[in-house]
């Protein structure tokens, strides 16, 4: 199993430009599964909160400042370009499930 982090973009604009008092720059943090998925977020300090959940399997993420993405590397998260996070999720075999998203069953 596997955890991602795609590269840091420039969103200002595209957006809003920031969340709260984030910079608008940030990437995204997305995983095999859900459990892999809040176990690296935990580790590296996020919110539970800050889940961003999706119908889209491959859009289930958080949002990491460029600190964070750093951590999540150093944790064990692998380097993707974001056009490859929904290829490599589906190529997992064990990728994201309905079941597995919150209000689903």
């Amino acid at each position: 199993m596997t955890v991602y982090v795609d590269e840091i973009k420039d969103y200002q604009g595209a957006v809003g430009g920031h969340v709260g008092r984030v910079n608008q720059r940030w990437c995204h943090l997305t995983a095999d599964t859900l459990d892999e998925l809040h176990a690296m977020a935990a580790k590296i300090g996020l919110k539970r909160s800050w889940f961003q959940s999706s119908h889209l399997l491959h859009h289930c993420h958080y949002d990491l400042t460029p600190g964070k993405r750093a951590a999540a590397v150093r944790a064990g998260a692998v380097e993707v370009k974001a056009m490859d996070r929904a290829r490599h999720l589906a190529a997992a075999g064990t990728a994201l499930t309905p079941s597995g998203l919150p209000g689903r069953s």
